[in-house]
Protein backbone atom coordinates (compact mmCIF):
# COMPACT_ATOMS: atom_id res chain seq x y z
CA UNK A 1 0.00 0.00 0.00
CA UNK A 2 1.12 3.40 -1.09
CA UNK A 3 1.56 6.11 1.86
CA UNK A 4 1.62 9.81 1.48
CA UNK A 5 4.67 11.11 2.84
CA UNK A 6 2.74 13.31 5.47
CA UNK A 7 0.07 10.96 6.35
CA UNK A 8 -0.77 10.82 10.14
CA UNK A 9 0.37 14.78 10.55
CA UNK A 10 -2.06 17.40 11.03
CA UNK A 11 -1.77 21.02 10.48
CA UNK A 12 -4.29 23.74 12.34
CA UNK A 13 -4.34 26.62 9.54
CA UNK A 14 -5.05 30.06 10.85
CA UNK A 15 -5.03 32.15 7.26
CA UNK A 16 -6.80 34.12 4.90
CA UNK A 17 -5.66 35.41 1.24
CA UNK A 18 -3.09 33.18 -0.11
CA UNK A 19 0.25 32.51 1.45
CA UNK A 20 -0.46 30.98 4.10
CA UNK A 21 -3.39 29.13 2.40
CA UNK A 22 -1.30 27.61 -0.68
CA UNK A 23 1.21 26.85 1.93
CA UNK A 24 -1.41 24.24 4.00
CA UNK A 25 -2.78 23.72 0.64
CA UNK A 26 0.36 22.29 -0.31
CA UNK A 27 0.90 20.27 2.76
CA UNK A 28 -2.63 18.72 1.77
CA UNK A 29 -1.19 17.74 -1.58
CA UNK A 30 1.51 15.62 0.92
CA UNK A 31 -1.04 13.57 2.49
CA UNK A 32 -1.09 16.07 5.78
CA UNK A 33 -4.66 16.81 7.05
CA UNK A 34 -5.28 20.34 6.92
CA UNK A 35 -7.74 21.70 9.17
CA UNK A 36 -9.09 25.24 8.50
CA UNK A 37 -10.08 27.25 11.61
CA UNK A 38 -12.23 30.53 10.83
CA UNK A 39 -14.87 32.56 12.30
CA UNK A 40 -17.89 33.54 10.72
CA UNK A 41 -17.86 36.56 11.64
CA UNK A 42 -14.23 36.80 9.99
CA UNK A 43 -14.30 34.56 6.91
CA UNK A 44 -11.34 33.93 4.76
CA UNK A 45 -11.87 37.17 2.65
CA UNK A 46 -10.93 35.14 -0.63
CA UNK A 47 -14.36 33.46 0.53
CA UNK A 48 -15.94 37.36 -0.92
CA UNK A 49 -14.98 36.65 -4.49
CA UNK A 50 -17.32 34.74 -5.96
CA UNK A 51 -18.14 35.10 -9.52
CA UNK A 52 -20.60 34.03 -12.48
CA UNK A 53 -20.73 30.35 -12.04
CA UNK A 54 -21.98 27.45 -13.99
CA UNK A 55 -23.98 25.09 -11.30
CA UNK A 56 -23.48 21.59 -11.97
CA UNK A 57 -26.11 18.56 -11.54
CA UNK A 58 -25.53 15.66 -8.85
CA UNK A 59 -23.25 13.98 -11.21
CA UNK A 60 -21.52 16.55 -12.11
CA UNK A 61 -22.80 17.90 -15.44
CA UNK A 62 -23.43 21.32 -16.27
CA UNK A 63 -26.80 22.81 -16.28
CA UNK A 64 -28.42 24.99 -18.89
CA UNK A 65 -28.30 28.00 -16.56
CA UNK A 66 -25.50 30.28 -14.95
CA UNK A 67 -26.55 32.08 -11.87
CA UNK A 68 -24.92 34.65 -9.65
CA UNK A 69 -24.25 33.21 -6.32
CA UNK A 70 -23.29 35.90 -3.61
CA UNK A 71 -22.16 33.16 -0.92
CA UNK A 72 -19.25 32.71 1.21
CA UNK A 73 -19.10 29.08 -0.31
CA UNK A 74 -19.41 29.84 -3.89
CA UNK A 75 -15.58 31.39 -4.51
CA UNK A 76 -13.77 29.48 -7.11
CA UNK A 77 -10.74 31.87 -5.73
CA UNK A 78 -11.23 30.14 -2.39
CA UNK A 79 -11.58 27.11 -3.62
CA UNK A 80 -8.41 26.93 -5.50
CA UNK A 81 -6.32 28.17 -2.45
CA UNK A 82 -7.88 25.70 -0.20
CA UNK A 83 -8.54 22.24 -2.10
CA UNK A 84 -8.59 19.08 0.10
CA UNK A 85 -9.06 20.79 3.64
CA UNK A 86 -11.20 20.39 6.13
CA UNK A 87 -12.62 23.69 8.03
CA UNK A 88 -14.33 24.27 11.21
CA UNK A 89 -15.65 27.65 13.06
CA UNK A 90 -14.55 29.48 16.21
CA UNK A 91 -15.18 32.36 18.13
CA UNK A 92 -11.58 32.78 19.55
CA UNK A 93 -12.87 36.23 21.17
CA UNK A 94 -15.09 33.80 23.65
CA UNK A 95 -12.94 31.79 26.42
CA UNK A 96 -14.65 28.51 24.97
CA UNK A 97 -13.62 29.06 21.80
CA UNK A 98 -9.96 29.31 22.96
CA UNK A 99 -9.90 26.27 24.92
CA UNK A 100 -11.51 24.32 22.11
CA UNK A 101 -8.03 25.49 19.61
CA UNK A 102 -6.04 24.71 22.57
CA UNK A 103 -7.38 21.44 22.58
CA UNK A 104 -7.45 21.04 19.08
CA UNK A 105 -3.41 22.26 18.93
CA UNK A 106 -2.93 19.20 21.93
CA UNK A 107 -3.83 16.34 19.25
CA UNK A 108 -2.06 18.37 16.42
CA UNK A 109 1.49 18.89 14.61
CA UNK A 110 1.58 22.21 12.96
CA UNK A 111 -0.21 25.54 13.80
CA UNK A 112 0.08 27.89 10.60
CA UNK A 113 -0.51 31.27 10.28
CA UNK A 114 -0.65 34.38 7.64
CA UNK A 115 -1.87 37.38 10.31
CA UNK A 116 0.10 40.43 11.21
CA UNK A 117 2.45 39.80 13.97
CA UNK A 118 0.92 39.91 17.70
CA UNK A 119 -2.60 38.53 16.14
CA UNK A 120 -1.94 35.14 17.48
CA UNK A 121 -0.39 36.44 20.79
CA UNK A 122 -3.35 38.54 21.55
CA UNK A 123 -5.73 35.57 20.93
CA UNK A 124 -3.51 33.84 23.48
CA UNK A 125 -2.06 31.22 20.57
CA UNK A 126 1.48 32.44 20.95
CA UNK A 127 4.57 29.71 20.69
CA UNK A 128 5.19 29.66 24.16
CA UNK A 129 1.19 29.40 25.29
CA UNK A 130 1.31 26.42 22.44
CA UNK A 131 4.13 24.97 23.24
CA UNK A 132 2.95 24.31 26.84
CA UNK A 133 -0.07 22.68 25.24
CA UNK A 134 2.11 20.49 22.87
CA UNK A 135 5.64 20.68 23.66
CA UNK A 136 6.97 19.40 20.20
CA UNK A 137 4.43 21.47 18.61
CA UNK A 138 5.64 23.25 14.91
CA UNK A 139 4.33 26.68 14.74
CA UNK A 140 4.78 29.10 11.47
CA UNK A 141 3.91 32.36 11.49
CA UNK A 142 4.45 34.20 7.72
CA UNK A 143 4.22 37.57 7.77
CA UNK A 144 5.00 40.67 5.37
CA UNK A 145 8.70 41.04 6.72
CA UNK A 146 8.76 39.13 9.42
CA UNK A 147 8.27 39.57 13.48
CA UNK A 148 11.42 40.91 14.52
CA UNK A 149 13.32 44.22 13.36
CA UNK A 150 11.81 47.95 13.45
CA UNK A 151 9.58 46.89 10.81
CA UNK A 152 7.70 43.35 12.18
CA UNK A 153 4.26 45.50 12.28
CA UNK A 154 4.51 46.05 8.78
CA UNK A 155 1.47 44.81 7.42
CA UNK A 156 1.23 43.74 3.76
CA UNK A 157 -0.45 41.64 0.98
CA UNK A 158 1.53 40.07 -2.49
CA UNK A 159 2.50 43.39 -4.65
CA UNK A 160 3.92 44.56 -0.54
CA UNK A 161 6.27 41.64 -0.62
CA UNK A 162 7.32 41.91 -4.00
CA UNK A 163 8.08 46.00 -3.66
CA UNK A 164 10.16 45.55 -0.30
CA UNK A 165 11.62 42.31 -1.41
CA UNK A 166 13.37 44.16 -4.05
CA UNK A 167 11.97 42.41 -6.89
CA UNK A 168 8.88 44.69 -7.89
CA UNK A 169 11.71 47.50 -9.01
CA UNK A 170 13.83 45.03 -11.31
CA UNK A 171 9.95 44.15 -12.86
CA UNK A 172 9.46 46.10 -15.91
CA UNK A 173 10.49 48.37 -18.98
CA UNK A 174 13.65 50.52 -18.79
CA UNK A 175 12.91 54.11 -17.62
CA UNK A 176 9.47 52.32 -16.46
CA UNK A 177 7.37 52.45 -13.41
CA UNK A 178 7.96 49.13 -11.19
CA UNK A 179 5.16 46.40 -11.93
CA UNK A 180 3.66 45.31 -9.28
CA UNK A 181 3.65 40.91 -9.52
CA UNK A 182 0.86 40.05 -6.60
CA UNK A 183 -0.11 36.58 -6.55
CA UNK A 184 2.71 34.69 -7.40
CA UNK A 185 4.33 36.89 -4.98
CA UNK A 186 1.88 34.99 -2.32
CA UNK A 187 2.69 31.72 -4.11
CA UNK A 188 6.66 32.26 -3.29
CA UNK A 189 5.84 32.99 -0.06
CA UNK A 190 3.39 29.96 0.70
CA UNK A 191 5.61 27.80 -1.06
CA UNK A 192 8.58 28.88 0.94
CA UNK A 193 6.15 28.28 3.78
CA UNK A 194 5.71 24.88 3.27
CA UNK A 195 9.03 24.03 2.28
CA UNK A 196 10.44 24.95 5.92
CA UNK A 197 7.20 23.14 7.94
CA UNK A 198 8.83 19.91 6.03
CA UNK A 199 12.11 20.87 7.40
CA UNK A 200 11.16 21.31 10.71
CA UNK A 201 8.95 18.17 10.74
CA UNK A 202 12.27 16.56 9.57
CA UNK A 203 13.70 18.04 12.46
CA UNK A 204 11.48 16.80 14.94
CA UNK A 205 11.70 13.24 13.23
CA UNK A 206 15.32 13.24 14.33
CA UNK A 207 15.46 15.46 17.77
CA UNK A 208 12.10 14.94 19.22
CA UNK A 209 11.90 18.64 19.42
CA UNK A 210 9.83 21.51 17.67
CA UNK A 211 10.05 25.00 16.82
CA UNK A 212 8.97 28.69 16.04
CA UNK A 213 9.40 29.52 12.54
CA UNK A 214 9.48 33.48 11.72
CA UNK A 215 8.82 33.38 8.08
CA UNK A 216 9.41 36.95 6.20
CA UNK A 217 7.77 37.00 2.92
CA UNK A 218 9.64 39.42 1.40
CA UNK A 219 12.78 37.63 2.48
CA UNK A 220 11.26 35.13 0.77
CA UNK A 221 11.20 37.26 -2.38
CA UNK A 222 14.28 38.66 -2.22
CA UNK A 223 16.14 35.59 -3.10
CA UNK A 224 14.35 35.69 -6.67
CA UNK A 225 16.46 38.85 -6.27
CA UNK A 226 20.37 37.30 -5.75
CA UNK A 227 22.07 37.97 -8.58
CA UNK A 228 20.92 42.15 -8.47
CA UNK A 229 22.09 42.01 -4.36
CA UNK A 230 25.13 40.57 -5.01
CA UNK A 231 26.06 43.16 -7.66
CA UNK A 232 25.43 45.67 -5.63
CA UNK A 233 27.51 44.24 -2.96
CA UNK A 234 30.41 43.13 -5.38
CA UNK A 235 30.77 46.62 -7.11
CA UNK A 236 27.88 48.75 -5.49
CA UNK A 237 25.74 49.09 -8.87
CA UNK A 238 22.02 48.97 -7.86
CA UNK A 239 20.59 46.78 -11.19
CA UNK A 240 17.80 48.89 -13.02
CA UNK A 241 14.39 47.38 -14.77
CA UNK A 242 15.95 46.01 -18.43
CA UNK A 243 12.39 45.01 -20.29
CA UNK A 244 12.52 41.50 -21.53
CA UNK A 245 16.36 41.38 -21.86
CA UNK A 246 19.28 39.60 -19.53
CA UNK A 247 22.12 41.82 -18.63
CA UNK A 248 24.91 39.50 -20.54
CA UNK A 249 23.26 37.55 -23.03
CA UNK A 250 21.24 38.45 -26.65
CA UNK A 251 19.56 38.41 -28.69
CA UNK A 252 17.11 37.62 -24.98
CA UNK A 253 13.16 38.70 -25.32
CA UNK A 254 9.33 38.82 -26.46
CA UNK A 255 8.52 39.03 -30.05
CA UNK A 256 5.23 40.12 -31.72
CA UNK A 257 4.16 36.83 -33.55
CA UNK A 258 0.86 36.80 -36.27
CA UNK A 259 -2.40 36.97 -35.02
CA UNK A 260 -3.70 38.91 -32.26
CA UNK A 261 -1.65 39.44 -29.06
CA UNK A 262 0.24 36.70 -30.11
CA UNK A 263 4.30 36.35 -29.12
CA UNK A 264 7.25 34.28 -28.85
CA UNK A 265 10.17 33.80 -26.35
CA UNK A 266 13.55 33.86 -27.72
CA UNK A 267 16.70 33.39 -25.00
CA UNK A 268 19.63 32.32 -27.15
CA UNK A 269 23.05 31.96 -24.98
CA UNK A 270 25.83 31.11 -26.92
CA UNK A 271 27.55 31.64 -30.17
CA UNK A 272 26.66 27.72 -31.47
CA UNK A 273 22.11 28.83 -31.11
CA UNK A 274 23.07 32.28 -32.58
CA UNK A 275 24.22 30.29 -35.76
CA UNK A 276 21.44 27.92 -35.38
CA UNK A 277 18.93 30.78 -34.95
CA UNK A 278 20.10 32.73 -38.09
CA UNK A 279 19.91 29.66 -40.41
CA UNK A 280 16.79 28.52 -38.88
CA UNK A 281 15.13 31.86 -39.96
CA UNK A 282 17.07 31.80 -43.19
CA UNK A 283 19.49 34.30 -42.59
CA UNK A 284 22.60 33.01 -42.20
CA UNK A 285 24.69 35.79 -43.06
CA UNK A 286 23.61 37.07 -39.90
CA UNK A 287 25.72 34.90 -37.96
CA UNK A 288 28.75 36.59 -39.87
CA UNK A 289 27.80 39.98 -39.82
CA UNK A 290 30.34 41.94 -37.87
CA UNK A 291 27.58 43.58 -35.57
CA UNK A 292 26.82 40.23 -33.95
CA UNK A 293 29.84 38.29 -34.39
CA UNK A 294 29.72 37.77 -30.21
CA UNK A 295 27.69 38.32 -27.09
CA UNK A 296 29.34 41.44 -26.06
CA UNK A 297 28.38 43.00 -30.00
CA UNK A 298 24.99 41.36 -30.13
CA UNK A 299 24.10 42.80 -26.82
CA UNK A 300 25.58 46.31 -27.73
CA UNK A 301 23.41 45.91 -30.96
CA UNK A 302 20.26 44.60 -29.02
CA UNK A 303 17.94 47.34 -30.50
CA UNK A 304 18.97 46.64 -33.66
CA UNK A 305 18.45 42.50 -33.33
CA UNK A 306 14.86 43.02 -31.77
CA UNK A 307 13.79 45.12 -34.96
CA UNK A 308 15.57 42.93 -37.60
CA UNK A 309 13.96 39.34 -35.29
CA UNK A 310 10.78 40.93 -35.30
CA UNK A 311 10.45 41.57 -38.70
CA UNK A 312 10.73 38.02 -39.03
CA UNK A 313 8.13 36.67 -36.01
CA UNK A 314 5.58 39.11 -37.14
CA UNK A 315 4.90 37.40 -40.08
CA UNK A 316 5.10 33.47 -37.97
CA UNK A 317 2.71 31.33 -36.16
CA UNK A 318 3.93 31.54 -32.52
CA UNK A 319 3.50 27.91 -32.28
CA UNK A 320 5.40 27.23 -35.55
CA UNK A 321 7.94 29.24 -35.22
CA UNK A 322 8.57 27.72 -31.54
CA UNK A 323 8.75 24.14 -33.69
CA UNK A 324 11.30 25.81 -36.12
CA UNK A 325 13.02 26.95 -33.57
CA UNK A 326 13.42 24.08 -30.93
CA UNK A 327 14.14 21.75 -33.81
CA UNK A 328 17.32 24.07 -34.54
CA UNK A 329 18.48 23.54 -30.92
CA UNK A 330 17.34 27.44 -30.16
CA UNK A 331 15.38 27.84 -26.69
CA UNK A 332 12.41 29.90 -27.82
CA UNK A 333 8.62 29.03 -26.75
CA UNK A 334 5.17 30.40 -27.94
CA UNK A 335 4.31 32.79 -24.78
CA UNK A 336 1.15 31.02 -23.57
CA UNK A 337 -1.80 32.60 -22.29
CA UNK A 338 -4.51 30.61 -20.05
CA UNK A 339 -5.91 29.11 -23.05
CA UNK A 340 -2.49 27.95 -24.60
CA UNK A 341 -1.68 26.29 -21.03
CA UNK A 342 -5.09 25.10 -20.37
CA UNK A 343 -4.83 23.18 -24.22
CA UNK A 344 -1.15 22.18 -24.38
CA UNK A 345 -0.72 18.98 -24.91
CA UNK A 346 2.56 18.66 -23.33
CA UNK A 347 0.44 19.43 -19.38
CA UNK A 348 -2.66 17.35 -20.53
CA UNK A 349 -0.17 14.78 -20.67
CA UNK A 350 1.49 15.59 -17.36
CA UNK A 351 -1.59 15.97 -15.65
CA UNK A 352 -1.07 19.76 -14.78
CA UNK A 353 -4.84 20.29 -14.31
CA UNK A 354 -7.66 18.71 -12.67
CA UNK A 355 -10.86 18.42 -12.05
CA UNK A 356 -12.83 18.75 -8.75
CA UNK A 357 -16.39 18.92 -7.78
CA UNK A 358 -17.47 21.40 -5.33
CA UNK A 359 -21.24 20.84 -3.79
CA UNK A 360 -21.75 24.49 -4.66
CA UNK A 361 -19.34 25.50 -7.19
CA UNK A 362 -20.01 22.62 -9.58
CA UNK A 363 -16.94 21.00 -11.35
CA UNK A 364 -14.14 23.23 -11.58
CA UNK A 365 -10.72 22.78 -13.26
CA UNK A 366 -7.85 23.51 -10.73
CA UNK A 367 -3.90 23.69 -10.92
CA UNK A 368 -2.57 19.73 -9.65
CA UNK A 369 0.83 19.56 -7.97
CA UNK A 370 3.71 20.57 -10.03
CA UNK A 371 5.63 17.68 -8.67
CA UNK A 372 5.55 14.36 -9.67
CA UNK A 373 6.92 11.39 -7.01
CA UNK A 374 7.85 7.85 -8.22
CA UNK A 375 7.05 6.18 -5.24
CA UNK A 376 4.02 8.42 -3.06
CA UNK A 377 0.71 9.19 -5.03
CA UNK A 378 0.24 13.14 -5.23
CA UNK A 379 -3.74 13.81 -5.73
CA UNK A 380 -6.23 16.79 -4.77
CA UNK A 381 -7.90 15.46 -1.75
CA UNK A 382 -11.12 17.15 -2.39
CA UNK A 383 -12.51 20.69 -3.07
CA UNK A 384 -12.33 23.21 -0.64
CA UNK A 385 -14.51 23.01 2.52
CA UNK A 386 -17.90 24.88 3.36
CA UNK A 387 -18.04 27.22 6.35
CA UNK A 388 -18.11 25.31 9.52
CA UNK A 389 -18.25 21.99 6.91
CA UNK A 390 -16.30 19.93 9.54
CA UNK A 391 -17.61 20.94 12.85
CA UNK A 392 -18.95 17.46 13.35
CA UNK A 393 -15.77 15.89 12.63
CA UNK A 394 -13.38 17.91 14.28
CA UNK A 395 -15.04 18.67 17.87
CA UNK A 396 -17.38 15.56 18.18
CA UNK A 397 -14.51 12.58 16.26
CA UNK A 398 -11.66 14.11 17.39
CA UNK A 399 -12.08 15.87 20.19
CA UNK A 400 -14.30 13.56 21.81
CA UNK A 401 -17.81 16.00 22.30
CA UNK A 402 -21.09 14.47 22.72
CA UNK A 403 -23.64 15.42 20.78
CA UNK A 404 -25.16 16.88 23.71
CA UNK A 405 -21.95 18.92 24.43
CA UNK A 406 -21.77 19.54 20.60
CA UNK A 407 -25.17 20.99 20.34
CA UNK A 408 -24.45 23.30 23.77
CA UNK A 409 -21.47 25.03 21.52
CA UNK A 410 -23.86 25.50 18.47
CA UNK A 411 -26.48 27.40 20.95
CA UNK A 412 -23.77 29.05 22.67
CA UNK A 413 -22.59 30.66 19.09
CA UNK A 414 -18.92 29.02 20.09
CA UNK A 415 -18.38 27.16 16.75
CA UNK A 416 -19.96 30.48 15.01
Amino acid sequence: MQVSCLSGVRVIEFSLAAAGPVAGMFLGFLGAEVIKVESKTRLDQARRRSHMIVKSGPKGELADVSTVMDSPDASPDFNCRNLGKLGITVDMKKLEGLSLVKQLAKVSDVLLSNFRPGVMDKLGLSYEALRQIKPDIIVLASSAVGSSGPDGMLPGYASIFGAIGGLSYLTGHAKGTPKEMRVPMDIVAGATSALYILAALNYRQATGRGQYIDLSSAESISLLAGDAIMDYQLNRRSADKQGNRDSLLAPQGCYKCKGQDEWLTIAIGSDQEWEAFCNAIGKPEMAKDERFYDPFLRHRHHDVLDKIIERWSSKQRKLEAMSLLQKAGVAAVATYNARDLFEDRHLVEREAFASTFHPVIGRQTVLAPPWKLSNMPVRIPGSSPLVGEHNQYVFRELLGYSQEAFAQLETAKILN
